[in-house]
């Protein structure tokens, strides 16, 4: 009887132990997921409605999508005792994950990198990386190449103004890209470009548009992070291409489309990595196949013919037959840079600093 006995009792511990270690249909959550805590640092507000509006976007799908909870901070400067009391202070919090937004953060987020390297930093648009941080950002110049054409189609003047925020390979490549897009379809149109020396500033903005509405432009196109430029071109009756996100509410009566950001997955992706402990820092530049970058829909101010033209260009983008800096491309003072055939590299683009054919400053 107590060799049956026993016999019992250890099957009931095995049969205990089974269950256990089974825990049902879902696994347990692990720490990882439970605890995670991201944090992002933008340089203007979330309420601009442009480019930090686009990533605390980005910021909500991750949320929704992984459950984790996030922290940010507005308005950070692009300096870099900022941008480490800023990391210091979700670290404080709890951050194992920090993504910083902007290009002048870099500096301060490499500093910050060094200092705490169990967390994972990720910087958006710059070139630096170390054991622990990556960079990431989009190949914005292909959307920007489409919305020159929707702009040459559309100047009758063919004089196109654009509000430029530096004069910064990211920027020079945006509008190298866009003057090529609107050269495609307009040989004799000119892009005159002004800058503001600023990203975040709707009244500085504004008033940029101004002085090249004011020269004769009849379309404005931006590399800032708000509406003040359409703004600008719909209360001199002239027509806008917007940026980072679709703008149309801002300025119906000029607004024609914009190059626009779609941060959500990518930022899954990246965190998802971090708590299956497969991160590791990377420099991620996706394209209009990754759906990263992308064309809001054309409005009705648009010139009918672009609608074909885009999607043709587009469709050469994503299969990869070709990009946008293919020579041959000639630079604005008619000295060849890109010879027939030839394509920039990826290093070449991160580094521009000329201006194509029909850039005029």
């Amino acid at each position: 009887m107590k060799k049956q006995l026993s016999f019992l009792l250890v099957a009931a511990l095995i049969l205990s132990l089974v269950l256990a270690g089974c825990g049902g249909n879902k696994p347990a959550e692990t720490p990882a997921e439970k605890d995670m805590v991201v944090g992002f640092i933008y340089v203007g507000p979330i309420g601009d409605g442009g480019y930090t509006f686009a990533h605390n976007e980005g910021r909500l799908h991750l949320e929704q999508e992984l459950g984790v909870k996030t922290l940010y901070k507005e308005n950070v400067a692009e300096e870099d005792q900022e941008v480490m009391n800023a990391v210091a202070d979700m670290i404080d919090q709890g951050a194992t994950v920090v993504f910083a937004t902007s290009f002048g953060h870099m500096d301060g987020l490499e500093k910050a990198s060094k200092e705490y390297p169990e967390v994972a930093f990720m910087h958006c648009s710059g070139f630096k990386m170390t054991e622990n941080m990556g960079n990431y950002f989009g190949r914005m110049y292909q959307a920007r190449y489409l919305s020159g054409i929707v702009a040459g189609l559309k100047t009758e003047t063919n004089n196109i103004g654009y509000v430029g925020a530096f004069e910064i390979p990211e920027v020079v490549r945006g509008l190298n890209a866009f003057t090529l897009g609107v050269k495609s379809v307009n040989p004799e149109a000119v892009v005159n470009f002004k800058t503001t020396q600023t990203w975040y500033d709707p009244a500085t903005e504004k008033e940029a548009a101004k002085a090249l509405l004011d020269a004769g432009a009849d379309v404005i196109a931006q590399h800032q992070d708000t509406a003040g430029p359409q703004q600008a071109a719909e209360e001199a009756g002239a027509f806008s291409i917007g940026y980072n996100t679709d703008m149309k509410a801002a300025a119906p009566g000029a607004y024609m489309t914009a190059p626009i950001w779609n941060w959500g997955p990518y930022y899954v992706t990246q965190v998802q990595a971090v708590i299956d402990g497969t991160w590791k820092a990377e420099s991620y530049w996706g394209g209009m196949a990754d759906e990263i970058v992308a064309l809001a829909p054309l409005t009705e101010l648009a010139p009918a013919e672009a609608a074909e033209l885009i999607e043709a260009a587009k469709a050469k983008f994503i299969s990869g037959e070709t990009d946008v800096f293919v020579g041959p491309i000639n630079d604005n003072e008619g000295n060849l840079k890109i010879a027939e055939g030839q394509k920039l590299t990826d290093e070449e683009m991160l580094s521009m600093d000329w201006y194509v054919e029909g850039v005029k400053k």
